[in-house]
């Protein structure tokens, strides 16, 4: 037999370009001379299509665009991700299924049994489990069907399932494994992956076939990297990262040949790069927008959203506001335009000090003589916030936020100020991977200023300022940040490490006071197991 796998930019709800780019995939897969061609979990509607599933103009859209998939599998068979009604209420009005169509009729469905709770997943709020197993016959071969979460609680040190959805489907002796899925990006998720389906293949001693999303879904980043695995366990083919790929293998040649043609992996910094460059590019393809704006401060994090973008969108594409006050240093000015000319970027030099002192004039009839505070190193913040969205409004540019995780974390931004943006770019980027960020995208060319990469960061809203004034030294502070973010270590926990505790208390204190500002900020690119955002939801009112 010879399967196709096809991985796709699936926009979600955008049925008819849907439509084309599956019906398109059908038919490539027949002209390589595939008998069955596989897609991605909800592939019909884009995945995650969140409270979308809620409306039934929705699903009558998905129901007719899986029809369309039907009529269009006359001499090849199609497995594909949709939607399906419930029709045995009560229990949840869908699932989310896979259809088998041939000859254009429907051979039958699977409904993926563990739904994912947790992080950016919440598919129990819309799906209800399956209820029953099966295998699908077709050409001699027995497929068990799965979808993406069904295989994953194999290699969990603590399962959170009470069963594998593949001990029940061997029961009816499948010869080959297709799972379905749209598995995130994470610097991690790829490794995790390729341990994932080894465990599988080498449990059930069976040939597998994992289909993955690509595309850019707002904050989260599906990579591709489908992969073809033996029984062994060894990658037979791991297809390509952050775009389109139609490929078929012949089952039998998998069967003699295990264990060639693996991909080498990019290293942690270069998926990070290439995950937030395909991540912007797609943000803006699919909001129909093509022009961006951004603050650049002659310092590193602006920096780095600028060269991210001219790569996702094309230098022609983006512009960078200057916008220096009394406290901003010669060389960050100078950094910001030599900058832009190595980028080949577009910019304006907009001062802000008379902007600045027209404020602080009007606002001394109520604040009287009260000295120089956090107040108005805010308000430089947030003249340079309206400028930008002045300049969006205007132009129709969309504004990048350039905030990096670790200032994110605790609450180091001015909300309504540099906070502002459509799509925060390196919001999941600690402050030591955005010097590492930085030093990739110089490797062949220095485009971003070694003296922005060298100098002491700093906000520059008062004199002689330095981040290091407020926060901890960045190593340390990311050290401890990760600790409690991603590993969710407690005080005591994170100071039994050899942290100070004291320091260790300020730090998490930092980033439990600091929820309502990022309640309030930009989406954020999601490129580690626990970003800022949709997959960690706190109170903002809790004591913590």
């Amino acid at each position: 037999m010879q399967i196709a796998i096809a991985q796709l930019n699936i926009h979600i709800g955008n049925f008819e370009s849907n439509k084309r780019k599956i019906l398109n995939a059908i038919e490539e897969a027949q002209k390589q001379g595939a008998d069955l061609i596989c897609f991605s979990e909800l592939a019909t509607t884009g995945y995650p299509p969140l409270d979308l599933l809620d409306y039934p103009y929705f699903i009558e859209q998905a129901n007719q665009l899986l029809n369309d998939v039907k009529m269009a599998s006359g001499r090849i068979g199609v497995l594909i991700g949709a939607p399906r009604v419930n029709p045995e209420l009560p229990g949840k009005n869908l699932y989310n299924s896979a259809f088998f169509f041939y000859e254009q009729k429907e051979i039958g469905f699977i409904d993926k049994a563990l739904l994912p709770t947790y992080d950016v997943f919440d598919e129990y709020r819309y799906f209800e489990p399956a209820k029953s197993f099966r295998v699908f016959d077709f050409k001699g071969e027995k497929l068990a069907v799965t979808i993406c979460e069904d295989i994953w609680d194999i290699i969990q040190d603590d399962p959170i399932y009470t069963f594998h959805p593949m001990d029940i489907l061997m029961e009816y002796e499948p010869t080959l494994a297709i799972n379905l899925s749209a598995s995130p990006f994470h610097q991690d998720q790829r490794l995790e992956r390729k341990k994932v389906l080894k465990a599988n293949a080498t449990r059930y001693d069976l040939p597998f076939f994992y289909i993955n999303h690509v595309g850019a879904q707002t904050d989260l980043i599906f990579d591709g990297g489908s992969l073809v695995v033996g029984p062994s366990g060894e990658v037979f083919e791991e297809m390509p990262f952050f775009r389109e790929s139609i490929k078929t293998f012949s089952l039998k040649e998998l069967r003699e040949r295990d264990g060639i043609g693996q991909v080498k992996p990019a290293e942690r910094i270069e998926a990070i790069h290439n995950a937030l460059v395909f991540g912007v590019k797609d943000f803006f393809s699919k909001l129909g927008f093509s022009k961006a704006i951004l603050g650049l401060s002659g310092g590193l994090d602006s920096a780095l959203v600028a060269a991210i973008a001219c790569k996702s969108l094309g230098s022609e594409n983006v512009h960078g506001l200057i916008m220096p006050s009394a406290f901003s240093s010669e060389s960050s000015v100078r950094d910001a335009v030599e900058l832009a000319s190595r980028l080949k970027m577009t910019y304006d030099v907009i001062a802000i000090d008379q902007l600045y002192r027209g404020f602080v004039s009007e606002l001394s009839r109520a604040f009287g003589e009260t000295p120089f505070d956090v107040t108005e190193e805010n308000l430089q913040a947030r003249i340079r916030g309206m400028l930008l969205m002045a300049y969006s409004n205007k132009k129709g540019y969309v504004l990048l936020n350039t905030t990096n995780k670790s200032e994110m974390a605790v609450g180091y931004g001015t909300l309504y100020g540099d906070l502002c943006g459509s799509l925060s770019v390196i919001g999941d980027v600690y402050k030591t991977d955005v010097y590492l960020l930085a030093g990739f995208i110089n490797r062949d060319q220095s485009f971003i200023p070694q003296s922005s990469i060298l100098k002491p960061p700093s906000a520059e809203l008062r004199p002689d300022q330095k981040d290091t004034d407020s926060l901890p030294d960045y190593a340390l502070l990311d050290s401890i940040l990760k600790l409690f973010i991603e590993k969710r270590k407690s005080v005591d926990e994170i100071a039994e490490k050899g942290f100070d505790k004291e320091l260790v208390k300020k730090v998490v204190r930092l980033v439990n006071s600091s929820d309502f500002k990022r309640y309030q900020t930009a989406p954020v690119l999601r490129v580690s197991k626990k970003a800022f955002g949709y997959g960690r939801r706190m109170p903002l009112v809790a004591k913590a």
